[in-house]
């Protein structure tokens, strides 16, 4: 899908193999985070960057789709395991996507003891993720031999092979940092972009091939720049509101339309959307109190009850095209034959307890806090 630039000082068919035969994260995360650090150093990184600011960068970026979308990145990997042995404070601004840079997380790491990931992860990643360089010479060489040669062969061969970096000592259990080569830094600086979607498009496909079955990966890989507003979706229910009283599902208070807050009954960092099938009106201190929860059964018929009067009030109140773009993904995505269907109580209960229930399941295997109830 992605051609890398071409660049005539530089192999970057060998660069192109980077991810080649890679059966954890460790590689797309290692790489990932070092086009991170270089392009907030603004691409002046002549100087060692260590193994620590690295790993510390790869459990940041990790945290996002690991802790926050809980998607599953293999049973061996280290990653993983060790975010969920860290006991993070993660505060409101990382919550809300509003920690630029992943300044806060970064920091929050750094405070922990990571010694035991940083070891392991130093161990092989920073030379294995350079050999394709060194294919040939390194080939048939046995494991423990590698890494030696690695540190040797791009050290030696730094002008002529030009390697992404080399490392900064002779012998291994001295090695702590990576020296990057002027020429890939020239490189990356001008084909950033390109890069980095090439980079993702590698970690996406990993990561889809061990989530096969969770809903929108491709928007669970990073953190979110934004949420995007829910301003038409307010409406929508708004103009229910306007002439059909409603109680919240959860609480059965009596809803004001001035006062309402739509709770994304899958939870968003389950979905990572924020489609009207999966939206209902409730109170902000209810919203709240949900969270990312899964809500008990017991609500289920209510919200099918629900999003059927909002389809069949809003009808009868919206003009025809607006009502037919709000109702677009019931159709597109429940693949209900014609909007009319969506009338009938029947249809849009077996089309929810489809598509709904089987999700509610994924989502509680995948680690969601299930059986919500409103106290």
């Amino acid at each position: 899908m992605y051609n890398l630039p071409n660049d005539e000082s530089l192999d970057i068919s060998v660069f192109s193999r980077l991810f080649e035969s890679t059966t954890n994260s460790y590689k797309y995360l290692y790489f990932l985070s070092l086009l991170d650090i270089i392009k907030r150093k603004i691409f002046d990184v002549l100087s060692p960057i260590s193994f620590q600011d690295i790993i510390v960068e790869m459990l940041a970026n990790a945290w996002y789709p690991h802790n926050y979308f809980k998607l599953y990145f293999g049973v061996q990997d280290q990653i993983a395991k060790k975010l969920d042995s860290l006991e993070l404070e993660i505060t409101e601004p990382i919550l809300k996507f509003r920690d630029i840079d992943k300044k806060l997380l970064r920091t929050t790491i750094s405070e922990q003891n990571i010694d035991d990931i940083v070891k392991f992860i130093s161990k092989y990643v920073p030379y294995r993720s350079i050999r394709p360089f060194f294919a040939r010479e390194t080939r048939g060489f046995q494991d423990s031999d590698v890494n030696l040669a690695v540190i040797a062969l791009s050290k030696n061969q730094f002008e002529n092979k030009k390697p992404l970096y080399c490392l900064n000592a002779e012998k291994q259990k001295n090695c702590t940092a990576i020296i990057f080569h002027s020429h890939w830094i020239k490189y990356l600086e001008k084909n950033y972009t390109i890069v980095r979607g090439w980079a993702s498009w590698e970690w996406l496909k990993y990561m889809q091939q061990r989530n096969p079955n969770i809903p929108n990966v491709v928007n669970k890989l990073f953190m979110p720049q934004q949420r995007d507003s829910l301003s038409k979706q307010t409406k929508y229910w708004k103009t229910v509101l306007t002439y059909q009283e409603i109680k919240c599902i959860y609480s059965e208070v009596q809803l004001n339309q001035e006062q309402i807050s739509l709770d994304h009954y899958l939870p968003w960092s389950f979905v990572a959307h924020d489609q009207l099938w999966n939206l209902i009106p409730t109170t902000p201190s209810v919203n709240s109190s949900k969270s990312n929860n899964l809500p008990s059964q017991i609500y289920f018929s209510d919200f099918v009850n629900l999003q059927h009067l909002g389809l069949t009030v809003s009808y009868n109140h919206i003009p025809e095209n607006k009502w037919l773009k709000y109702i677009e993904p019931f159709v597109s995505d429940f693949k209900v034959n014609q909007p009319e269907d969506l009338f009938d109580k029947i249809i849009i209960t077996n089309v929810y307890e489809t598509n709904l229930l089987p999700m509610i399941t994924l989502a509680s295997n995948q680690g969601f806090s299930a059986n919500w109830i409103y106290a």
